[in-house]
């Protein structure tokens, strides 16, 4: 599914509300000031989401991921390359900077950002858009692109589309990149759709 300009453009209007609100909550519990740059939202066919993520991350991965259910209902991830995540970690605690065999320390501080990001995300989206969502505890992976991607393609015979946040984090004056993705049935991503064009009819009409 290509999305519209239209669609786009509410899709990031969105996007940017839950964002400033992840913000806010990531700089309270931290203590530090953390700014999301703008972010780049697109929608791919699972098929073509490998060359797409590219543009964020490469290699081995850091991958929070959260199932999520309800009138839509799907896969939430934060993905981060391994430096990526290494720098975020030790931007906002002392746990020492995480490796692919990263302690126990850092791990638990990866997956509680990443819970907070996609928590927040996901609850704004639900509260704008008034969809009712599910969730499951998060889980961190560490894995290549590659095979985070295999397992998608595995997990499920319905047909899937990815939609993709791509996102900047500055924190104490260093940019992390990363990205959240979506990854959602036809069905579930048309209600999303249509859920995001009802919202941004009734923001018009207010």
């Amino acid at each position: 599914m290509i999305l519209s300009e239209e669609q786009k453009d509410s899709v990031t209007e969105l996007v940017n509300i839950a964002f400033s609100r992840t913000a806010a909550a990531l700089s309270e519990l931290t203590g530090n000031r953390v700014d999301l740059a703008v972010p780049d939202v697109s929608a791919y066919p699972i098929a073509e989401l490998l060359p797409a993520l590219g543009r964020f991350v490469r290699g081995e991965v850091a991958t929070v991921h959260q199932i999520f259910g309800g009138p839509v209902s799907g896969d939430a991830f934060l993905l981060l390359d391994i430096a990526g995540a290494a720098r975020l970690v030790d931007l906002l605690s002392d746990a020492g900077a995480p490796t692919t065999h990263m302690g126990a320390s850092a791990r638990e501080v990866l997956a509680e950002v990443g819970n907070i990001l996609l928590n927040a995300c996901l609850g704004v989206f639900g509260d704008l858009l008034q969809v009712r969502f599910t969730f499951t505890v998060p889980r961190l992976h560490l894995d290549s692109l590659g095979s985070m991607l295999g397992s998608l393609e595995i997990g499920g015979d319905e047909i899937r589309h990815a939609l993709l946040i791509g996102a900047r984090f500055h924190v104490r004056g260093s940019e992390v990149t990363g990205c959240m993705v979506m990854v959602l049935g036809v069905t579930s991503l048309d209600r999303f759709v249509e859920a995001i064009e009802n919202w941004a009819e009734r923001a018009t009409q207010s």
